[in-house]
């Protein structure tokens, strides 16, 4: 038991960790060039085909050819990811989130094209300051 502790020091441990990381970080590595792969509308079929088979066959030198070839496409995709989802929140926010100013005028324009009568318009207008 002893010689183990011995041959397993501090230094050992550092190293193990140090391979740990550089293998997750390759995993990720590997993991985000498939998806920019999968995900880019500008290649077509036989070009992602291509480049899976070069990233599968050969991995280090083609996760390192792909990035240096489109590494500003991959940029360009994870802004434009970015954007969306942005825009897909504000949205949901902005339509979960109506004020009650907002739902009265809506409510208002309903009425005077109209649509709604003063009965209905007084319990929608309750149901909106209500909450």
């Amino acid at each position: 038991m002893g010689t183990l502790l011995a041959q397993f020091g501090s230094g050992q441990v550092l190293l193990s960790m140090m391979w740990f990381f550089l293998f997750f970080i390759w995993i990720w590595l590997l993991i985000t060039v498939f998806g920019d792969i999968f995900r880019s509308h500008d290649l077509g079929g036989g070009a992602k085909a291509l480049w899976v088979l070069f990233v599968v066959f050969l991995p280090y030198l083609g996760v390192f050819v792909y990035l240096i070839a489109r590494g500003s496409k991959m940029q360009e995709h994870a802004v434009q990811s970015a954007q969306a989802h942005d825009q897909a929140a504000r949205e949901y926010i902005r339509s979960v989130s109506a004020s009650p100013a907002d739902e009265l005028s809506k409510l208002a324009d309903l009425k005077a094209q109209g649509v709604l009568d003063d009965a209905e318009f007084e319990r929608l207008k309750a149901k909106a300051l209500a909450g």
